[in-house]
């Protein structure tokens, strides 16, 4: 979409809520735009977002025309979410190119609501967990680490995030083991739903 949309003043950023920059760089094979970390996970704080994959389109004065919304470039997960990323693709042509989003203004500055009082205790949790981590206290990080999961079990933001922190393969079976609490749980999204064709 960048190369294909770029003569609208259409711009991709990326952000990867990841610490392991190597890792990250080895999903960057000919991609064009720029992709940023974000270790301390600010941005999934600002824009409240609590699952991930997530887009936010933000037009030419900076204003939020679409707030975090579940869409997908691809169709690798297809069966998995039910979400075709065709019908996400051409939500985004048709607000660059026809100026046609797919709220109101109006719609998206109420569209996804602030973090609740338990998913902002989780993040700080996972700071604390984190820095701790660093430091050392393997104790301490696992103690607010598990706080953190108890206060926001269907944060993927916190809970995938935390499972190379902690040693554990994020594709691996803790992985599949969130995945099978999230869908149980009806695949909670904090967000904008990307349109299912399930």
């Amino acid at each position: 979409m960048q190369d294909e949309l770029a003569d609208h003043n259409f711009q991709v950023i990326a952000v990867a809520i990841d610490e392991n920059i190597e890792a990250v760089r080895g999903f960057m094979d000919g991609i064009t735009y720029p992709v940023l970390m974000d270790v301390d996970h600010v941005l999934t704080e600002l824009y409240a977002i609590s699952n991930v994959p997530a887009v936010v389109m933000i037009d030419e004065d900076d204003t939020i025309v679409q707030p975090n919304w579940n869409a997908y470039a691809t169709d690798t997960f297809k069966d998995y979410t039910g979400i075709d990323s065709g019908e996400q693709l051409d939500i985004i042509r048709q607000w660059v190119i026809n100026d046609t989003p797919m709220m109101s203004v109006d719609e998206a500055k109420t569209a996804v609501g602030d973090l609740s009082a338990e998913e902002e205790q989780a993040r700080l949790h996972f700071r604390i967990a984190n820095h701790l981590r660093g430091a050392g206290d393997d104790d301490g990080a696992a103690r607010n680490f598990d706080r953190a999961s108890a206060l926001a079990p269907h944060d993927w933001t916190i809970r995938r995030a935390m499972m190379p922190l902690r040693g554990a393969d994020p594709f691996g079976d803790e992985f599949f083991a969130l995945a099978a609490e999230y869908n149980e749980a009806g695949r909670p999204f904090h967000g904008v739903a990307a349109r299912s064709t399930k």
